[in-house]
């Protein structure tokens, strides 16, 4: 997800890899793609802010992250997921775990509890995963990250709304302890106290079971009698909070 909140460039989980998975210098055994680059790296001014929610390789794309490195770039990134990185190339990598915050620059960034798990082998089962809750100037954002369902987002809830939620709703057949349904992203942004959704985490990889269109079409019956509050359904697509 690319977002430009009061003049900051902020990217989630940058993908721009046709594969993910092990790399084996060029090559990477792995998904492959199943839906193009809105954007390709080279179209996309440098960020300001790139939020890492956990280690997984579908979220944390070494190659794409290796593209990124600039020393101007900040990086907020899970517990113990740092070493994954060559933090010497950004201006700053810093590690979150659930409870902590950060400040970059005008955004507030506060690391939230998901149902969900970080390694990204099987061996390395200590690594932390995350959603964000973001705050620059009066705008909110939930990033989700990857989570199964969970009544942990209430707590984000106040008297100033979440402008946007960008939940995830794919890979939950037969992943279902780790990835929320449609219908459970719909409710637990709404615990959450979001103005509008950004689905993600479909028709990217084939991660699951479910057909290929499936995760979108029951996301919109489950928003079906608020259709105005999904601000996207397809990847390229642009949404403007005003």
């Amino acid at each position: 997800m690319l977002m430009k909140i009061d003049g900051m460039t902020i990217l989630t989980d940058p993908v721009f890899s046709d594969r993910v998975g092990i790399n084996l210098g060029p090559v990477t055994l792995g998904l492959k793609r199943l839906t193009a680059l809105a954007l390709s790296r080279k179209q996309i001014a440098p960020p300001d802010l790139v939020l890492l929610s956990h280690a997984h390789m579908d979220h944390l794309d070494v190659p794409s992250l290796r593209a990124l490195e600039n020393r101007r770039l900040n990086v907020i990134t899970a517990a113990r997921t740092s070493d994954l990185l060559r933090v010497d190339r950004y201006r700053a990598v810093e590690e979150l775990r659930w409870g902590q915050s950060a400040q970059v620059g005008p955004a507030a960034v506060r690391a939230v509890e998901v149902n969900h798990w970080g390694a990204r082998m099987r061996t390395d089962t200590y690594r932390g995963y995350n959603g964000y809750l973001i705050e620059v100037g009066r705008y909110r954002v939930l990033f989700a990250g990857d989570t199964a369902d969970t009544g942990a987002f209430r707590s984000i809830r106040t008297a100033k709304p979440v402008d946007v939620a960008i939940m995830p709703i794919g890979a939950y057949n037969p992943w279902i302890y780790y990835h929320c349904t449609p219908e459970q992203a719909w409710r637990m942004g709404n615990e959450a106290g979001a103005e509008f959704f950004v689905p993600v985490h479909h028709q990217t990889f084939q991660l699951s079971r479910e057909p290929f269109t499936e995760p979108i079409e029951r996301f919109r019956q489950a928003a079906a009698h608020h259709p105005d509050r999904v601000a996207l359904s397809k990847i390229g697509q642009e949404f403007h909070v005003v």
